[in-house]
């Protein structure tokens, strides 16, 4: 049976149209909700936001695939249909555990997913100490994700620009192409080394880009910020935002928090109305849909 295949085949056109499309992160129902709400075309789901949000752990190599699929199911619902690309971090083993999880994240719902060549237990982009895999057992890996039979869209990402430099990347990258990747991402890459890994390609693979405020700033040096026009030309199809929401909405939270611990409310905190949220949950369907069963308990 094949898994997952209308919104991976909405995140495939993506890739083979000519614009950017960028793919807020989500982490739960209500942000998905939001997110759909807000007009997005994809989202994704961050590995190290899962570390954060369902264990409290910093992005070392503590989630395990199994729980962004698990998280994925909570998610996947409230995006009505809007495909979903997830972190895979390393594939949590060889090619075989690569090809598992990929066939675990298909029946999660997810429509793609992103799969790095560090080693394991991996670490954040952008932190330093990272190290990264052989290019064979890298290919290995993507390989397996493509064969695993669930036209899930299979994003080959890179490490190696900071660990082994730009020539280690365009041949990882020719070898992810030649492995059936859909799409190429190499962490931490700016306009430059984007142009050298496109230019590489050939224009055959899409890139995709991560623009995450784990840099530093969105604007700082690691990452740019370039327009969607230039990443257009240089191949970016797919522009990921994994952990803005989530700093946006700890900084909230813990606004609301200290509000109630100095004045006993949070009254003077910027808040989405009570009604507002209920709405976005789907009450007004819920109501109606309830009134419905029960005048067809009552005709009877």
């Amino acid at each position: 049976m094949t898994l997952g295949t209308a919104p991976a085949a909405t995140l495939r056109a993506f890739l083979a149209g000519d614009e950017v499309v960028h793919l807020p992160g989500v982490y739960d129902a209500v942000t998905a909700r939001l997110a759909v709400a807000s007009g997005a075309r994809a989202a994704c789901l961050s590995g190290a936001v899962a570390s954060a949000v369902g264990l409290g752990l910093p992005d070392l190599g503590f989630v395990h695939g199994s729980q962004i699929a698990a998280r994925a199911r909570d998610v996947v619902p409230s995006l009505d249909g809007v495909p979903l690309l997830a972190d895979a971090d390393t594939g949590y083993g060889n090619a075989l555990q690569a090809r598992h999880t990929t066939r675990v994240y298909a029946a999660a719902g997810i429509a793609g997913l992103h799969l790095e060549d560090q080693v394991a237990p991996k670490r954040c982009g952008h932190m330093t100490g990272k190290a990264v895999v052989g290019l064979e057992e890298a290919a290995g890996r993507v390989r397996a994700a493509v064969e695993a039979g669930t036209d899930m869209v299979v994003v080959a990402r890179t490490d190696a620009l900071s660990v082994e430099g730009l020539d280690a990347v365009v041949a990882r990258a020719r070898a992810f192409a030649a492995a059936g990747a859909d799409a190429v991402f190499v962490e931490g890459a700016g306009v430059d080394a984007l142009a050298e890994v496109s230019a590489a390609l050939d224009g055959r693979v899409p890139l995709v880009m991560n623009r995450s405020e784990a840099a530093g700033a969105v604007e700082g040096p690691a990452t740019g910020n370039p327009s969607d026009e230039t990443l257009a030309a240089l191949g970016v199809r797919l522009v990921i935002h994994p952990v803005s929401a989530l700093l946006a909405a700890a900084r909230a939270v813990a606004e609301t928090y200290a509000a109630i611990a100095r004045t006993g409310h949070a009254g003077a905190v910027p808040r989405m109305a009570w009604d507002d949220l209920t709405q976005l949950v789907g009450l007004d369907d819920q109501l109606v849909l309830e009134a419905a069963y029960a005048e067809e308990v009552a005709a009877r």
